[in-house]
């Protein structure tokens, strides 16, 4: 059994990391589901974009209840999808 350090931080079991292909610097989401934490490798960049605009676009209609995001329509937004885009591609990179 693994247990929590002092730091938040778990080993995941040599298997589970093979299994899910992790290896030293991979990019993990980790979220809670049902009350589990839940790890995810975060393989592709184009992936996290998605999500990420995915997320703008629902917060967007919740606040304002206005259309989906759409590219361009906000500069903020375009920026943070820019700068995340340059991160994934530098970090895929090393």
């Amino acid at each position: 059994m693994t247990k929590v350090d002092a730091n938040g931080r778990v080993a995941l079991p040599e298997g589970v990391r093979e299994r899910l292909g992790l290896t030293p610097g991979t990019e993990v989401h980790i979220h809670e589901e049902d009350g589990r934490a839940i790890i995810e490798p975060e393989l592709d960049p184009e992936l996290i974009i998605e999500r990420m605009e995915q997320l703008i676009a629902e917060t967007s209609s919740e606040q304002r209840q206005t259309m989906p995001f759409e590219k361009g329509n906000d500069p903020l937004a375009e920026q943070h999808r820019e700068t995340t885009r340059s991160g994934a591609i530098e970090s895929n990179n090393n």
